[in-house]
């Protein structure tokens, strides 16, 4: 892609690759394409979570005002795996139709939909299915990040994978922390600390449109040969990989659901240990919001020495690790050392950008990252659905975060296990041929 950054305004041909040449005008039309892509891929990924830690932040505002159970409030929680796994599914199908720009595109007016809808909804039935029409946006544009970064950067997905992470990070936990502040100065009402992200999702429409319209988000013939020939393998082999026949993408599959369960509990309830604990609702959402902002350096690190080693397991160890410590200190002094458990639980929840980058890696053409994304993600997020689900039961019914806890450190070590298997110099293509 770096012929693209670099061309001149002539209207002279430039060969950018053998056997093509591509006027200078053209050139200029692709950098400026590239660049609104990238701008499109940051505030895209602002936007992936903020409809939940938002929620998280006002979880018990929401429950009194709605007249929510602990165990309703459960299933609130699982409200975004179960989505994420419904219709994350259906984002391969969709692109091939209409292009993952247009998805995308879709996706984003999606989001903006339900998060101005799901405040005003007046009951639990319509908060539920507007959060439910904001998790769907969601969910295609999860699936289709991976593929649209493999196929316009071919050749620099660990660093593109952990720009668009370390935005994931920073929109989760800016809703986390302003999330409180902004209802207090928009006159203490839930409803208009939920509403008011709307707005940054409506600001991710723009960029996309162009893609959409084009029904494309793919190079155009005279880029790199690295991205002709990945989209051409794309074109070429949509259909014919059975993902299924690989153990790498069961074991990213289930390492991709065992951490989507550990950051959708923690999303979901941990503000509300931390307020359970004595700990003021404010500084409950600043907590949740550093564990959160962990994410920003390390969602950007990660994936780049994760894509320069061959075997990913010791990084799955080390974050594993850094999860068992910060449930054990929720559990033996959840207020007096808060700041460290959200550090070290921020730094677990780094395993996402992780699997991301696994996905991207462990296949070989673009068709097989269309569907080992899709695979994993769905697949993941359906495994993840009983985790929050179970909290806010065991919740309920124990009267302490203690059961709780144990839950999450137990899923924890399984995470380990299936995140080494993963993390192994596999490729799902040569797997499912043989």
């Amino acid at each position: 892609m770096a012929s693209e950054e670099t061309g001149t305004t002539t209207s002279a041909p430039i060969r950018v690759s053998e056997g093509k040449q591509v006027d200078a005008g053209v050139l200029a039309t692709r950098a400026w394409r590239t660049r609104l892509l990238v701008v499109g891929i940051v505030l895209s990924a602002l936007n992936l979570r903020p409809a939940i830690t938002s929620l998280g932040a006002l979880l018990e505002e929401v429950r009194d005002g709605l007249g929510m159970s602990g165990s309703v409030a459960g299933l609130l929680t699982s409200v975004p795996p179960l989505c994420f796994a419904v219709f994350g599914v259906m984002a391969p199908r969709l692109a091939r139709r209409f292009g993952p720009g247009a998805v995308v595109c879709a996706g984003m007016a999606a989001i903006t939909a339900g998060l101005v809808i799901r405040p005003y909804a007046g009951n639990t039935a319509g908060f539920l299915a507007a959060s439910a029409l904001a998790l769907m946006g969601i969910a295609v544009s999860n699936v289709l990040m991976p593929v649209i970064v493999k196929r316009w950067f071919p050749d620099r997905v660990g660093s593109m994978t952990g720009l668009y992470s370390m935005a994931l990070a920073l929109g989760t936990s800016l809703a986390a922390a302003l999330t409180v502040p902004m209802t207090d100065a928009l006159g203490g009402r839930w409803q208009s600390g939920l509403a008011v992200w709307a707005a940054l999702a409506a600001a991710a429409v723009l960029p996309w449109i162009p893609f959409a319209r084009a029904r494309d988000a793919g190079p155009a013939d005279g880029d790199t040969v690295s991205a002709d020939s990945d989209t051409a393998s794309a074109r070429v082999e949509p259909d014919g990989l059975r993902i299924t026949r690989s153990r790498t993408a069961w074991a990213l599959a289930v390492f991709f659901g065992l951490q989507a369960t550990a950051a959708y509990i923690t999303m979901g309830w941990m503000a509300q240990i931390f307020r359970d604990a004595g700990v003021p609702a404010g500084t409950a959402g600043v907590l949740l919001a550093v564990t959160m902002v962990m994410g920003v350096p390390l969602a950007f690190l990660i994936p780049r020495l994760a894509a320069r080693l061959p075997h990913q397991g010791p990084i799955v160890i080390a974050l594993g690790v850094c999860g068992l410590a910060g449930y054990a200190g929720l559990y033996w002094a959840p207020a007096g050392g808060a700041w460290a458990w959200a550090v070290l639980l921020g730094i677990s929840n780094c395993a996402f950008p992780l699997a991301l980058t696994m996905v991207g890696m462990r296949a070989r053409t673009g068709a097989g990252v269309v569907k080992l994304s899709a695979f994993a993600q769905s697949t993941g997020y359906l495994l993840s659905i009983p985790g929050p689900l179970l909290v806010g039961v065991l919740y309920q019914h124990s009267g302490g975060w203690g059961r709780p806890l144990a839950l999450m450190a137990g899923l924890m070590l399984p995470q380990i296990a299936v995140g080494v298997l993963a993390g192994r110099d596999r490729i799902v293509e040569d797997e499912a041929t043989r």
